[in-house]
């Protein structure tokens, strides 16, 4: 256990960071070295970098920390870069559109004198006129389809290729474009980037451009729905990590600022992390922030364990937001889950503990899984996504602050 320290000694930077990038991405090597394939492609021979690369995987795992690191490296690579976030069925192409005029302007791809306004609120791009990215096709925004959704995938298609290849041009490797929460978005402005990326590809040698994205599992079906060629993605399941890579991402923040972990203490922020990026910056933060180290202390047993309540209060204010989220019968389902003790559940269980029929299970099932509070575990099985809900549940529900919802 480390000593007291003075209050500035207290001061010192706490380096594990919750909800946001960690200061060291471990266990990603795989999927990094996927991508850099990809921009690898693009870079040698200025042509796309081939179908959408899509990583899935429930919130909490290290999807979004991926793709901000694919980012920092094709920036220094030569790429333009243009990251979108997804809402819940908003439309994001205006986003994305707005991104890559700010991008292309930082970049300073855009003459100074030759500046003009990009916006799509009907898809008309006009940059650095007459040396610069000029796409004239105009469209509004429509409903369900048809000529107007052609014009608006032209209009994408070639601003994204006007710009990736006015950034060639410059002398820099391509377009690179990063969606994450790929399974919120509007759908009809999901079909237009994939028809657009679509068409691309069809020319390939003249589009040095590539699409990267992350997403919930259920970003599968969604891109499908939205355009059925989209199967062709490549998909990619983000694991947990394995233990050797949580203790690095736990140990190295920390060895930089010197301090250090015992070997139990690291151990035990392993086990109860569960492979979860998430939950280790949650417990190493919060042991740190119990501990207040200075350089030279190691951080043992009895500060991850002073350190729980933390850990315990922010879990428990996720996990009554997840609850919260759920319709009542989607709350029976997942009370039935965590009060089955296993670590999944059948569907037959499930349906035996609300006394319904499997078959009326079908649309609460897929609400809960579209957001991301439970997973397929296998043929015919559900789990949670997020470790510790279960017994969340079982402890809440037991006293009565989250009670168990009638049918």
């Amino acid at each position: 256990m480390c000593n007291k320290v003075s209050q500035e000694d207290a001061t010192m930077r706490n380096p594990y960071t919750p909800g946001e990038l960690p200061r060291v991405l471990a266990g990603r090597e795989d999927q990094q070295h996927r991508i850099r394939g990809v921009l690898s492609r693009v870079s040698a021979y200025g042509e796309t970098g081939g179908p959408p690369v899509v990583f899935l995987g429930p919130r909490g795992v290290g999807k979004t920390s991926l793709l901000r690191e694919a980012q920092r490296d094709a920036d220094e690579h030569g790429f333009l870069t243009v990251w979108v976030s997804c809402h819940h069925g908003a439309p994001f192409l205006p986003d994305l559109v707005s991104r890559v005029d700010h991008a292309l302007r930082a970049a300073d791809v855009v003459a100074k004198g030759d500046r003009r306004s990009l916006r799509l609120d009907e898809i008309a791009v006009e940059i650095g006129v007459p040396t610069g990215v000029k796409v004239s096709a105009r469209a509004a925004p429509d409903e369900g389809g048809g000529a107007e959704t052609g014009a608006r995938v032209s209009a994408l298609e070639d601003l994204l290729h006007g710009t990736a290849t006015r950034v060639r041009e410059r002398g820099g490797s391509g377009l690179l474009v990063l969606v994450d929460e790929l399974h919120a978005p509007s759908r009809t402005d999901l079909a237009v980037l994939l028809n657009a990326m679509q068409n691309l590809a069809g020319g390939r040698e003249d589009s040095p451009f590539a699409l990267v994205c992350a997403g919930l599992p259920s970003s599968v079906s969604v891109l499908t729905r939205a355009a059925t060629f989209a199967e062709r993605s490549t998909f990619v399941t983000l694991p947990p990590l394995a233990p050797e890579a949580a203790a690095q991402a736990v140990g190295e923040p920390a060895e930089q600022l010197g301090v250090g972990w015992t070997g139990p203490a690291l151990a035990e922020v392993v086990e109860r992390a569960q492979g979860f990026p998430y939950l280790l910056q949650v417990l190493a933060h919060a042991t740190w922030q119990s501990a207040s180290p200075v350089a030279g202390d190691r951080l043992g047993v009895a500060d991850v364990r002073a350190g729980l309540p933390l850990v315990e209060a922010q879990l428990d204010a996720m996990f009554a937001a997840r609850w919260g989220a759920a319709t009542p019968l989607e709350q029976h389902l997942l009370t039935v889950m965590a009060h089955a003790g296993s670590a999944s559940v059948t569907r037959a269980e499930i349906a035996a503990g609300m006394g319904r029929s499997t078959q009326s299970l079908g649309m609460p099932r897929e609400r809960l899984i579209d957001k991301g509070i439970v997973e397929p575990a296998g043929h015919g099985r559900l789990r949670f996504t997020m470790p510790g809900f279960a017994e969340y549940l079982r402890a809440t529900t037991a006293t009565g602050e989250a009670s168990r919802p009638s049918t």
